[in-house]
């Protein structure tokens, strides 16, 4: 079992070679022109920059490698790269027989790992311990043929040292974070009172969460919170998830629709997590058997404005938190940026236009309905006209709009928030959702009334939003007259556009799957995701929207007058032109944005 290093170590006394490796060669650190003859060898870098950067006396920079990634030269060998840091330290680490990696801190477990070392230690040496296994610590280092040091850690831990070649400015930044993280946790523990380690269901942590806990303002947990929400941001998260589990507390991120964990969290630690979270979010700190919400107005390290809006749930073993991160640049969008074809965009587009009438957008939660929505309203909201709309909550704060707040306890549902924005002069209402039977009836009005109404549903496709609609109790002649038409949407990953690689198209029953009931060409060949330092190995970066878009043709209209079932609404749809969510999949697979396997997992079957 690993512990902290104690004694000379710890303490700065220097690290001396052991007799354990008499015939090791002689450490030596990494020099500039070693490194600029081998790019020139490998002819990645032309003779004449290279002897001009190795004549330069500047002293910017603690580690040759930077200076030469400050250079932004591109390889001169295919495939023609940038010549960043992250890829200098792949290709030296290739060339030098040393093995590389790229520190993920979503895959390093903080807790075991700063045990095995001091900061003080770390930072002398400029080391950065990554894993530890019960034979082995692995060690990054931007000097791998310096490890002097590392035989006198070997005999205090009794473990293997492991070296990775690493990217030096990774080292240098998370040996801060680390190190002052784990203090702040170790802290934050040591100030808890009561035995909370012993609480073991939901009633006893009701009543020692009241009695006996961390301050939420204790110095430590508030930078337990910054850190949380400052590396959340920095990892393009959309939603933040503390859990209490029966031994400790769970942090996740949901990361382009991927849930990733992050670190496990003693429950005293998570409790004052949990309350400086409801505290900034104005909560009932105390209380902790009903479900609440809130929301947060924060700023990213670069300034930029962040918006995260709470939730919080009583389970088993505590109170469960999901902070939703909005940003301006996310919920407000180009229609091109979302994934809109040509066509897709012409369509919709054209039904934002009219004077008046209901738009429906349907899909699950996480779909990118919202965002659709904001995006649509932006375009809509000129200074000629009243945009006003009721949601819950308000997603983000737009100047753009007249936004309202449902308040369900002191009455103020969907249906009153219309009924109210009615006699404000609207031109344009949007309604966040329709829920029942109230809502779906204001709507009705509010476009039989001359205004434009925009709102979301929750139906798997367009066609089954007429069926939802009439099982609301809403009459096939309203829905008819006053229905423009329903977009459906899912969001599907796209591929990392810096390691997309070309590979093999999809199998012929693959193909028929995707593509039914049409009959689209099958490509010859599609990108595949590889996996880079930029998506985390995870093939993919962000993500775009797949949509099914039915207008309400004078066909659709009279069978819905007729209670057509939605089978027979989604055929006649289809001879119209609509494409179903798995075809506009395809089209985004053929232009090499994401991948067969990615459109299957969200489109349902047409």
């Amino acid at each position: 079992m690993a512990t902290s290093l104690t004694g000379s170590p710890a303490s700065g006394a220097s690290a001396r070679p052991s007799d354990s490796a008499p015939n090791r060669a002689p450490d030596r650190r990494l020099r500039l022109e070693d490194i600029l003859k081998l790019m020139v060898a490998d002819g990645l870098v032309a003779p004449a920059d290279a002897d001009t950067l190795a004549r330069s006396r500047t002293r910017r920079f603690e580690h040759p490698l930077e200076m030469i990634a400050d250079q932004k030269w591109k390889s001169l060998a295919p495939p023609y790269k940038s010549v960043t840091l992250d890829w200098l330290v792949e290709w030296l680490g290739s060339k030098l027989g040393v093995p590389s990696r790229h520190i993920d801190p979503l895959k390093i477990d903080l807790g075991a790992v700063t045990q095995t070392m001091s900061n003080a230690y770390a930072e002398r040496y400029c080391v950065l311990p990554i894993e530890v296994t019960r034979d082995t610590l692995t060690v990054g280092t931007a000097e791998p043929f310096v490890r002097a040091w590392a035989d006198e850690l070997e005999q205090i831990l009794r473990l293997k040292v492991e070296f990775v070649f690493v990217n030096p400015v990774d080292i240098r930044r998370y040996i801060g974070e680390f190190f002052s993280l784990a203090r702040s946790m170790k802290k934050a523990q040591e100030t808890s009172r009561g035995d909370i380690s012993l609480a073991r269901n939901f009633e006893q942590l009701v009543e020692l969460g009241r009695s006996g806990h961390i301050d939420a303002n204790d110095r430590h947990v508030v930078h337990i919170v910054d850190w949380l929400w400052q590396y959340a941001f920095e990892q393009r998260a959309s939603d933040i998830h503390i859990e209490p589990r029966r031994e400790a507390g769970l942090v996740r991120f949901r990361i382009d629709g991927v849930l990733h964990q992050v670190y496990a969290i003693p429950t005293p630690v998570l409790l004052a997590m949990t309350s400086r979270v409801k505290l900034l979010a104005r909560m009932e700190i105390v209380e902790k058997r009903r479900p609440q919400d809130g929301r947060i107005k924060t700023v990213t390290p670069d300034g930029q404005e962040i918006e995260l809006r709470i939730s919080t749930m009583p389970t088993a073993f505590g109170e469960k938190i999901v902070m939703r991160i909005f940003s301006p640049e996310v919920l407000v969008r180009d229609f091109v940026e979302l994934g809109f074809t040509a066509e897709d965009r012409q369509r919709w587009e054209r039904m934002l236009g009219e004077p008046n009438g209901v738009l429906l957008v349907t899909g699950p939660t996480g779909s990118g309905k919202t965002t659709t929505l904001y995006s649509s309203l932006r375009q809509l909201a000129t200074p000629e006209v009243n945009v006003c709309t009721i949601e819950d909550p308000i997603e983000m704060i737009e100047p753009a709009f007249n936004q309202m707040q449902v308040q369900q306890a002191i009455g103020v549902d969907f249906a009153h928030g219309v009924r109210t924005l009615l006699r404000q002069d609207p031109d344009i209402i949007m309604v966040g959702e329709v829920r029942d039977r109230d809502t779906a009836d204001m709507a009705v009005q509010a476009a039989l009334t001359g205004h434009l109404v925009l709102s979301t549903l929750h139906t798997n496709d367009a066609p089954t939003a007429v069926t939802r609609l009439l099982d609301l109790g809403v009459p096939p002649y309203l829905i008819s007259s006053t229905l423009l038409g329903v977009m459906a949407q899912r969001l599907v990953r796209t591929l990392c556009p810096h390691c997309k690689q070309p590979g093999d198209p999809p199998d012929d029953e693959t193909w028929r799957m995707l593509t039914s009931p049409w009959r689209a060409e099958k490509p010859t060949q599609v990108m595949v995701p590889a996996g880079c330092i930029e998506c985390r190995m995870t093939g993919y970066f962000g993500r775009i929207g797949l949509y099914e878009i039915m207008t309400m043709t004078p066909a659709i209209r009279r069978m819905v007058s007729h209670d057509a079932d939605d089978s027979k609404i989604r055929e006649q749809a289809y001879k119209e032109g609509m494409k179903p969510l798995r075809v506009s999949g395809t089209a985004k697979i053929a232009a090499g944005f994401t991948s067969a396997d990615e459109v299957l997992k969200v489109a349902p079957l047409a």
